[in-house]
């Protein structure tokens, strides 16, 4: 760390002394500084994570307490547009968890069906929220949770969450998400934190997914590399936790109820109601602490617009704190709490760091603008130097959790939409409204995403520009050296730029839930037969199971129902019509449910899903292994070869190609809260 961090500082001397160009040639200081300025972004950012994950602490497991010593709990499930199977599966698995009964409710708080909704002049708007309403209420009457909504649509999550507080008494508020459905444990894992640190606020848990995102989905990698999250939810919040600065990230999360009184309850200035939440809490010295459990199964975007939706969101709102709530003059935080969030909002100036390093060679290949001024040895010694130490050092902090070159890809196909998001919001800081992101959306048929076409400018643009470096270099000898150094830069962003062709080449998903790793035993009952099995995955349409005996003679699609059985392994809970077929995998045979679920059944599916998520938490493990700088490299130009032929395929092909069975796509609001036209600020 010591060595890294003196190559580091050397760089840092070196680009500010002897790199810059005159000011007397303001064409090229102009973007030479503009250049240096994001480099310098990159530097500060580097320290600051350094201090933040320096020491990441690992919290032992909560201190198990008599039911008479718990405090009473209220759980809320902050909803707007979600499906009723959807919610069912979560409300479900809330009222499951493993608590007092007498001291734990569940509330639905729909944001789809208030009272403005229902009255709306539009008939349409008003007759989908009466239904929605009607429908949500039956649902959480037969599951035995309240239901609960309210007049108006006023500051979005944050206010529906404030509405939940009135009228409910509950001494700790669990926040999850509506497609967040918590396991089993959860609660046993969180609450004894409370009982023990009467200045506790918080305990946050990662988030854990069952779907992959579009670039997971669409590159293949789901079930062999670490997701996104893992970096932030293994890494970074265990390192912000030793600074007291972990913070709430809008679900999986248990509060204080004393402690959001004292604030006015949930914070809706902007529209990062979690994170605003936690600084204001943390600025009035209350404590948080994350617990690194994953011990809830959601949802992420499945399409590349959702992506992009949500994550201008997670953008707008945290430049919003750092305008509207500057935790560097924040009162009452610590020195280490300041850093920490500061670094937090600072990341997600991000995009314009990344279009700066991919605009800043073009301009010299391009139109001969020398805006770094250093000679190949200078280069070798300084910058080659300085990147080859800076790619081990992220490997050495996150290579458990983020692959070489992955940061790089997700932060550049994110950049290209998010820079106008930036600009309105330091036009604009109060300005940009909330937006839910689109979940269970399904495609059935491999296609562009609509957002797509950027992308291939820019990476025309770049293979233009590798030519004219190629012309150059042959005609202008007494350059050659440097264009060999800028040529390869280029290079660089080609490679990456490629692999993102694969991003927004969107494969086909037909599932609206996602399969998770189940291990249980259950019985299938099948014109009176009893077969027993073992149920291998599951979803909220069906599930796989292998049978442990020899089957019988089954037709097509067979009727009958699966019996759950307890953990225990002998109490058998209840059964779930099904229909089952014969499927060959892998030599052997085995089962595909389809799942015939009314209400009633859905605590039964909870109980298969989400009663013990242990083989959920071991393909998580199993992913976050080291891939080394060499391995991970050679897969990422596989990638950034071969895509860029799948995606100018369907570029080709597919223009008239009528789009079935697509998904309806979700609004993709800049920061004005307007919808992002089809071409984005590059």
């Amino acid at each position: 760390m010591a060595t890294a961090t003196a190559v580091v500082l050397r760089y840092a001397y070196w680009r500010t002394t002897s790199t810059l160009p005159s000011p007397e040639d303001m064409v090229s200081f102009v973007p030479a500084i503009v250049l240096y300025g994001a480099e310098m972004y990159c530097l500060l950012m580097l320290a600051m994570s350094l201090f933040v994950v320096a020491d990441p602490i690992e919290r032992k497991r909560a201190r198990q307490y008599p039911g008479d010593e718990l405090p009473t709990v209220d759980v809320f499930v902050p909803s707007y547009n979600e499906s009723a199977e959807i919610l069912a599966l979560t409300l479900a698995s809330a009222k499951a968890m493993d608590y007092p009964a007498d001291k734990l409710r569940v509330y639905l708080l729909d944001d789809g069906g208030t009272d403005e909704k229902r009255h709306s002049r539009d008939p349409k708007t008003s007759s989908l929220a009466l239904r929605r309403h009607e429908e949500l209420k039956l649902l959480c009457l037969e599951l035995g949770v309240t239901y609960r909504t309210r007049i108006a649509n006023v500051r979005a999550k944050a206010g529906n969450l404030n509405a939940g507080l009135v009228g409910t008494d509950g001494e700790l508020i669990v926040v999850f998400d509506a497609d967040h459905a918590p396991a089993r444990e959860f609660l046993r894992e969180t609450v004894g934190h409370f009982v023990e640190q009467s200045k506790l606020f918080l305990v946050q848990t990662p988030h854990f997914f069952s779907n992959p995102d579009p670039l997971e989905r669409n590159l293949g990698t789901f079930d062999r590399m670490p997701s996104e999250n893992e970096m932030f939810y293994g890494t970074i919040q265990k390192g912000l936790d030793k600074w007291n600065a972990a913070f709430f990230c809008g679900s999986a999360a248990v509060l204080r109820r004393a402690a959001l009184e004292q604030v006015d309850g949930f914070s809706g200035v902007t529209i990062t109601e979690d994170c605003e939440t936690a600084l204001e809490l943390h600025s009035r010295g209350w404590k948080s602490l994350y617990v690194d459990r994953p011990m809830i199964s959601g949802l992420q975007p499945d399409t590349f617009a959702s992506f992009i939706g949500q994550r201008s969101r997670w953008c707008r709102g945290m430049i919003q704190i750092l305008l509207l709530k500057n935790p560097l003059m924040r009162p009452g935080l610590t020195f280490a709490q300041r850093v920490c969030y500061l670094s937090s909002a600072l990341f997600w100036f991000f995009p314009f760091m990344r279009l700066i390093f991919m605009i800043a060679p073009l301009l010299f290949i391009v139109f001969n603008l020398k805006i770094y001024d250093a000679s190949v040895q200078e280069f070798t010694a300084y910058t080659i130097t300085y990147l080859v130490i800076s790619e081990l050092l992220r490997n050495y902090l996150y290579g458990q959790v983020r692959w070489p070159w992955i940061s790089d890809l997700y932060e550049y196909v994110q950049s290209v939409y998010l820079v106008r998001a930036i600009i309105s919001v330091l036009v604009n800081p109060r300005r940009p409204t909330f937006n839910v992101t689109a979940k269970g959306e399904t495609l059935q048929q491999n296609r562009l995403s609509e957002l797509a076409w950027p992308y291939f400018v820019i990476v025309g643009v770049l293979l233009v520009a590798f030519g004219i470096s190629i012309y150059r270099y042959n005609t202008e000898p007494e350059v050659g050296g440097l264009l060999l150094v800028v040529g390869a830069w280029n290079v660089l962003n080609l490679i990456v730029a490629c692999a993102a062709l694969g991003v927004v080449t969107e494969q086909r998903e037909r599932r609206t839930a996602p399969r998770v790793a189940c291990l249980r035993d259950a019985e299938l009952v099948i014109d009176g037969d009893v077969i027993p099995v073992c149920v291998n995955d599951i979803s909220l349409g069906g599930a796989k199971v292998s049978p442990l005996r020899e089957l019988p003679t089954l037709g097509p699609s067979s009727s009958g129902r699966l019996s759950v059985i307890a953990t225990d392994g002998k109490t058998r809970l209840g059964s779930i019509p099904v229909t089952a077929n014969i499927v060959a995998e892998g030599g052997d045979l085995v089962l595909g449910l389809r799942f015939h679920a009314t209400t009633q059944h859905y605590p039964l599916i909870a109980e298969l899903m989400l009663a013990d998520i242990d083989p959920m938490r071991s393909k998580r493990s199993a992913r976050q292994k080291r891939h080394g700088i060499a391995s991970g490299t050679a897969g990422f130009l596989r990638w950034s070869i071969r895509h860029p032929f799948v995606a100018l395929h369907h570029l080709v092909f597919d223009r008239d190609k009528p789009a079935e069975g697509q998904a309806v796509q979700p609004r993709i609001a800049s920061a004005d809260g307007q919808p992002l036209p089809a071409s984005p600020t590059v």
